[in-house]
């Protein structure tokens, strides 16, 4: 069966996070865009666990389901943990994915953690602990979990970032380098940027909205064509076959907050090569640059910009409905008329990925406005026009050149 999943998000019960993103948040967003299963995000929080152990209920093998909810959104236990910690002299931020297949296993998992800090804190706990021994106490709990390194090449927080990150997997977790068995390529990358990387050829990668409210859900996912239970999810991901593991679906990368180099502060966004060219270092302020993740993926890559890897799994770049539907009517998101003709596409056509990705152009015609068509053809064909993020800046992507994307920055360009 073929379905979309989107394994890392985040519930009310982490930082910066919408009062929504409960279990019925979740499952309407998830219908909205068409994610079939969904990871509950935070199963590290004593209080959101709880209530995901009243409020679910056995589905699939390894997967679970409202309560009174036969045909609705799937769930997988996920969770984001924040390993902070010294290894070979360098403080190193790390953030990874966890999948589990039982709320038994994950009591296990959570007893351990519980030793070791305070998960009431945040719905994504920051431990005083390295990834090898995370790995340790994952896989100690069961076989079966996964454990993946989140937005794999962002600076802060990256397995391979440039602020405190790792040039290879096994540089990070050691002996248990052979248990992990994919990277999440994060908003600011797309597999063109990890294949350059030995470690991104050899480990499946992954793609996610790291949603923080309902109306982000699936920016990111994967597509999938096997049974609907954690076992085949899990098979399908180690295996990287291509029958079963689809595509994933990605951001535009430049649409990431780090994709360039930059200084938020000094309004100052630079490509590598111009990083070079100032030695790192901002030209306004004088101080180190941000740099980003297309940099850092030139200092780790062995292969030249393009690279396609044999057998590897493919991805399509989306941009999501909502921003379409503004950059067409030359309107912010949110606004009113906005609003009105993306609920009237769903409404007529179904799930936000089946407009996006199935919808022939003749019935996108019939249904809405010819310049919404014409955006959401655009996109498939990936014409757009690029504006890279930096430092913690979102970057823009522009279908029509007069179109209009909120919180515009001002910047002092260096191209």
């Amino acid at each position: 069966m073929k379905f979309i999943a989107d394994f890392h998000i985040h519930s009310k019960y982490s930082r910066a996070t919408s009062k929504n993103m409960d279990l019925k948040g979740l499952d309407e967003g998830a219908r909205i865009k068409g994610v079939n299963v969904m990871g509950t995000g935070d199963f590290t929080h004593p209080q959101w666990l709880d209530y995901l152990k009243n409020n679910l209920v056995p589905a699939e093998e390894g997967l679970f389901k409202l309560k009174k909810e036969e045909k609705g959104t799937r769930f997988i236990l996920t969770s984001e943990i924040s390993c902070i910690y010294s290894q070979d002299n360098r403080v190193r931020k790390i953030h990874i994915i966890v999948l589990a297949p039982s709320f038994d296993v994950v009591d296990k998992i959570n007893g351990r953690l519980a030793e070791i800090g305070n998960l009431k804190a945040d719905g994504r706990p920051i431990l005083g602990l390295g990834a090898k021994d995370l790995a340790k106490i994952i896989f100690d709990s069961s076989q079966d979990c996964m454990a993946i390194p989140a937005h794999c090449m962002t600076p802060w927080f990256g397995i391979f970032g440039s602020k405190s990150g790792f040039t290879s997997v096994k540089e990070c977790f050691g002996e248990y380098a052979e248990y992990i068995y994919a990277l999440e390529t994060g908003l600011s990358a797309d597999p063109l940027t990890l294949w350059r990387i030995p470690d991104g050829r050899r480990l499946a990668l992954i793609s996610n909205s790291d949603a923080h409210s309902p109306r982000k859900i699936g920016r990111e996912a994967n597509v999938f064509d096997t049974e609907v239970s954690y076992s085949s999810i899990i098979e399908a991901i180690k295996t990287k076959d291509p029958k079963k593991f689809l595509y994933t679906i990605e951001f535009y990368p430049e649409e990431g907050k780090y994709h360039f180099d930059g200084h938020r502060n000094c309004e100052v966004r630079l490509s590598p090569q111009e990083t070079e060219k100032y030695g790192g270092t901002c030209p306004v302020c004088g101080k180190p640059l941000t740099v980003g993740v297309l940099n850092r993926a030139e200092k780790l890559s062995d292969k030249k910009e393009g690279f396609i890897p044999e057998g590897a799994i493919p991805f399509r770049s989306l941009v999501p409905l909502e921003e379409i539907v503004a950059d067409a009517l030359a309107q912010n998101i949110g606004t009113k008329e906005v609003l009105k003709q993306h609920n009237n596409l769903i409404e007529k056509l179904g799930s936000e990925f089946n407009i996006l990705l199935n919808v022939t152009e003749q019935d996108l015609a019939a249904a809405t406005l010819p310049e919404i068509t014409e955006g959401i053809i655009r996109v498939r064909e990936g014409k757009v026009q690029k504006e890279p993020g930096y430092d913690g800046v979102y970057g823009k992507i522009s279908i029509f050149s007069k179109g209009i994307v909120p919180n515009k920055p001002k910047q002092k360009t260096l191209f």
